[in-house]
C-alpha cells in the first residue's frame, strides 16, 4: 500500500525538460506522475514526442498556442488559464508563450515519467527559441 505524500511547489525549477521548459517535479504514484512547467514569455519550446507515456495538461497562467500532430491529423489550439489538453501516446507537440507573463501548467504523465530517454525531438511547427 502506498503511503500518503504531501509537498509544496518548489520555489525554483529543479530541472529543464527536453522541450526546453523549466520543470518542478511534484508527486508520483504507481499509475502516474505530476509536474509543474513554465515557458518564459515570448519563448517557443522544442517540438517533441514521447515513446511510452501520455499526458493530461492543465494551464494555470499566461497565454500561448499548442501544436499537436498524430499521423495526418494536426491542430493548433490557443492555451491560457483554465484550458486542459491531452497528448496521447505518440503525439508530436510544441507550444509557445505570448504576452507579458510565462505560460505555466501542470501535467499528469501516465505511466509515471520513466526518465530522459522517454522523449525525443521531432520537426515542429515553429522555430524553437529555448535550449
Amino acid at each position: 500500500m502506498a503511503m500518503f505524500q504531501t509537498m509544496r511547489l518548489p520555489v525554483a525549477p529543479l530541472d529543464t525538460a527536453a522541450d526546453g521548459t523549466d520543470v518542478r517535479p511534484l508527486l508520483q504514484l504507481s499509475g502516474g506522475s505530476m509536474a509543474h512547467f513554465e515557458l518564459r514569455s515570448g519563448a517557443v519550446s522544442k517540438a517533441v514526442t514521447h515513446r511510452t507515456v501520455e499526458e493530461i495538461w492543465y494551464f494555470l497562467g499566461g497565454r500561448g498556442e499548442m501544436w499537436r500532430k498524430q499521423g495526418d491529423h494536426e491542430e493548433i489550439v490557443p492555451v491560457e488559464a483554465s484550458v486542459s489538453v491531452t497528448t496521447p501516446r505518440g503525439t508530436q507537440f510544441q507550444f509557445r508563450s505570448f504576452g507579458d507573463e510565462p505560460l505555466t501548467f501542470v501535467l499528469i504523465t501516465m505511466p509515471p515519467w520513466p526518465g530522459p530517454d522517454e522523449v525525443y525531438e521531432v520537426p515542429g511547427k515553429w522555430v524553437p527559441t529555448v535550449g
